[in-house]
């Protein structure tokens, strides 16, 4: 899809990624931009620069999606394109507390079927639209430090495969944003971590790969290209994969067998 006078929503825009997308998007000539973010402040600051909206949001919470959907289509008319990109990452194993777990699907998982409830059916009856659902690598793969991280993310890609089967007969298309690890707040002091061995890249460089895979509407898009190779290998062989994963687990938090 073209960004080129298209209507865009994007989620987590106050930095990163997020912050990323919104001034590429401005600068593909984006008719009208909603940026949202739970730093209200931040996402304000975003919005100036860019002549944006901007709107508080915890993404976690379906009646705060309906209103910022409901405010830019205000503004700008209906939403062509939705990134749904806000996340959080709590480490942490099978015992992380249940509130960990529970926020984490909420703000990785259910913000993506949040989004879609309030824009796709619209989307579906003009026949055009584009969901792009930011997830991570470790929705292919996993985070070898957080349980809720992996399994939030991998559930974001299985309901992001559901609706790209439901709606792209229809003339919305869907893709999932897989990086490994992107200078943002969320890595911050994370640089050491397994994500980021094969180099930390800008938020630039990320929608830099957006812009790309949108234009080729890939439903998959790799800013770190190395991540389809791990892909392939995992989908080879699984038992060797997990041996290795089993190995970079160990080597992290000095493990012993």
């Amino acid at each position: 899809m073209d960004i080129k006078d298209k209507v865009v929503i994007i989620t987590g825009a106050a930095s990163g990624i997020g912050k990323g997308m919104a001034e590429r998007f401005k600068a593909e000539g984006a008719r009208g931009l909603g940026l949202a973010d739970v730093d209200g402040d931040g996402v304000a600051a975003v919005a100036r620069d860019l002549g944006a909206m901007s709107m508080p949001c915890d993404v976690g919470d379906e009646d705060q999606i309906k209103a910022l959907v409901a405010e830019t289509e205000k503004q700008f008319g209906p939403v062509d394109i939705f990134c749904s990109n806000a996340g959080i990452l709590r480490e942490g194993d099978e015992d992380q507390p249940d509130k960990e777990i529970e926020d984490s699907f909420r703000i990785n998982t259910l913000s993506h079927v949040y989004a879609a409830r309030a824009v796709a059916p619209g989307m579906a009856e003009r026949g055009s639209g584009y969901l792009l659902n930011t997830s991570s690598a470790a929705g292919i793969l996993i985070q070898v430090d957080s349980a809720a991280y992996t399994i939030s993310k991998h559930a974001a890609i299985g309901f992001a495969e559901f609706l790209a089967a439901k709606y792209g007969p229809k003339g919305v298309r869907v893709s999932v944003l897989c990086p490994q690890g992107v200078h943002s707040g969320m890595t911050t002091g994370r640089e050491g971590r397994p994500a980021a061995a094969d180099g930390m890249l800008q938020p630039e460089d990320v929608a830099e790969a957006v812009v790309q895979g949108m234009a080729g509407e890939k439903f998959l898009i790799f800013p770190h290209e190395i991540v389809y190779e791990y892909m392939r290998r995992k989908a080879d062989d699984r038992d060797r994969w997990l041996r290795g994963m089993a190995r970079v687990r160990q080597s992290l938090f000095q493990e012993t067998s």
